[in-house]
């Protein structure tokens, strides 16, 4: 007689999404602006979030950070439910927001700025510091005792995001970081040192209208209409879709 035994692979457990909306519904004035919009997003992606003005994106950022009220829906962060959280709080979960405009206080030198970073979140170790700044981005080494309202445009933008990354962040949020870049500005700053970035693992929503330049450092895109999400795949699958890209992203 023979003795059979037969082992079964325990499978390891799926790992938490960074980010996870459920049906996250949000008004304004009494008009729907998302829609039970469905999101996950893993760590380590870099997400291209588009679509035309009015679509739905910055107020999605601003729902997902309770910055604006939301009429329905969950969003939870790294396995934690944060809906209705205060915005100080959810940014404790390692959450950062670049904004559109960059935010800078123009009375403040780059190495202020950086240094008032570095206050916020110190629970956390990512390990970044001052120096680790500099040796990133050597512009804001050579510009660091220069008032930040002094700066050019692609410098503001990466003094806003080494502001993030001081905070301790493992997830940053990217509010049209091409706004107003020439266009070498938007291949040194946004490209270049964003792009490294994104391949060092960091976890990345990118809102943009250049969509060429979005899906050049995503590793996913979403495509929001009306406030409903219309696409949601691999960048070259949008690219192929020249229907798709006219209807609701006008190209």
């Amino acid at each position: 007689m023979t003795n059979t035994t037969t082992s079964t692979a325990t499978a390891a457990p799926a790992p938490t999404p960074m980010l996870s909306l459920a049906g996250l519904s949000a008004s304004y004035d009494g008009v729907r602006i998302l829609d039970r919009i469905d999101l996950q997003l893993a760590a380590g992606e870099t997400l291209a979030l588009l679509g035309r003005n009015g679509a739905g994106k910055t107020t999605l950022i601003s729902a997902l950070l309770n910055l604006e009220p939301t009429v329905g829906g969950r969003v939870a962060i790294k396995g934690h439910d944060v809906s209705g959280w205060p915005t100080h709080r959810i940014a404790r979960l390692g959450v950062a927001l670049v904004p559109q405009g960059r935010g800078v206080f123009p009375s403040l030198t780059v190495e202020e700025s950086l240094r008032m970073a570095t206050l916020w979140n110190k629970s956390r170790a990512r390990g970044w510091d001052l120096a680790r700044v500099y040796d990133t981005f050597p512009r804001l080494a050579e510009r660091r005792r220069s008032s930040s309202g002094a700066l050019s445009g692609g410098e503001r933008q990466l003094l806003a995001i080494a502001r993030a990354l001081l905070t301790q962040a493992d997830f940053i949020i990217l509010d049209e970081p091409s706004e107003g870049l020439a266009p070498l500005a938007i291949e040194d700053v946004i490209i270049g040192s964003v792009g490294r970035l994104a391949r060092e693992g960091l976890t990345m929503i990118v809102a943009e209208q250049n969509v060429a330049m979005a899906l050049r450092l995503a590793t996913r895109a979403v495509v929001l209409a009306h406030g409903r999400i219309v696409f949601d795949g691999a960048p070259a699958a949008l690219l192929a879709d020249k229907d798709l890209q006219r209807e609701h992203l006008g190209l």
